[in-house]
């Protein structure tokens, strides 16, 4: 069983219009619901791929009712709160393909729902082939809080994967967490560098056993003690489409539990994002044009340069 962890769930709905226009009135097209936070999109993708998934996080309100409502594929371990689960709303523009995205902040989190979920999260990561810590923090979390669950999946012995920024981040690489996953503006507010390969190496040795830097639509850079690599995608989108970043660490999670040597599991991460920009929703994916892309992925590097 894989874990994913998404403090901040949410009601992703994805509005389609002919051309978006700023002060007009539009005519939607299409309307998507699905489960939004990076963990539960990252888990969508992990049980479409054949793996076991379970998710936890927090939910509540009408809004968590709906989003566990549409859960599909996955167990629902999500601890209920008493606030509202936040919506996303993503508007797609069908004449250029660009996303416009709204995001509400999440529900306040007590002390009390925080320590109920902290004993759920023991119990689960004690079980889980590995875990992956998801997405920004809801109001009333504390911003150490990775850095703790970093920690307890770790005193577990499961192998834990990382995605979040900010301050966030910046705690919870102390931890030593196995991989993190990041953008390259991420990674030079952690590090203070905008080279990518050297912010990951400098990611590394703040903490992190391997880093993995999101370039958009260039691809990954990857240092980890086994080498070093870079991943380009064979056909390069225009943009980089929402939930492409989710599919990134979808495709790690997915090589680091079926042991796959890392120039593989970068491009399966790759090829997933590339198929993002194909799906007519935002965070979906094309999986015909993944299993096609997967095998065409130009990864590049040097093993035990790291």
């Amino acid at each position: 069983m894989i874990l994913t962890v998404t403090l901040n769930t949410a009601l992703g709905i994805t509005h389609r219009v002919p051309a978006l226009r700023p002060h007009t009135r539009h005519r939607v097209t299409e309307v998507t619901e699905r489960p939004g936070g990076k963990g539960l999109d990252v888990a969508r993708v992990l049980a479409a791929l054949g793996h076991e998934v379970t998710v936890t996080g927090f939910v509540g309100g009408a809004t968590g009712r709906e989003v566990r409502d549409l859960l599909t594929g996955v167990t629902d371990a999500l601890v209920p709160v008493s606030g509202t689960t936040r919506r996303t709303v993503a508007v797609v523009d069908e004449r250029t393909g660009d996303t416009t995205r709204f995001d509400e902040p999440g529900p306040v989190i007590a002390p009390a729902e925080w320590s109920a979920f902290q004993r759920t999260y023991e119990a689960l990561v004690a079980g889980a082939r590995a875990v992956a810590l998801c997405g920004s923090l809801p109001p009333g979390v504390p911003v150490g809080a990775y850095a703790g669950l970093v920690r307890t999946a770790r005193a577990a012995g499961t192998p834990v994967l990382l995605d979040t920024g900010g301050e966030p981040l910046r705690r919870a690489v102390a931890a030593r967490p196995d991989l993190i996953t990041a953008d390259a503006a991420e990674l030079a507010e952690l590090t203070g560098s905008h080279e990518p390969l050297r912010a990951t190496e400098d990611a590394r040795r703040r903490g992190a056993r391997a880093v993995v830097a999101f370039l958009g639509p260039e691809g990954l850079v990857a240092a980890a003690p086994e080498g070093r690599w870079r991943a380009v995608p064979p056909v390069r989108p225009r943009r980089t489409p929402a939930g492409a970043g989710g599919r990134v660490t979808a495709g790690l999670l997915s090589g680091l539990v079926d042991r796959l040597p890392w120039p593989q599991r970068l491009a399966r991460a790759v090829a997933l994002s590339a198929a993002t920009a194909l799906s007519p929703a935002a965070g979906g994916f094309d999986r015909t044009a993944y299993e096609e892309l997967v095998a065409r992925v130009a990864v590049t590097g040097e093993a035990g340069a790291a």
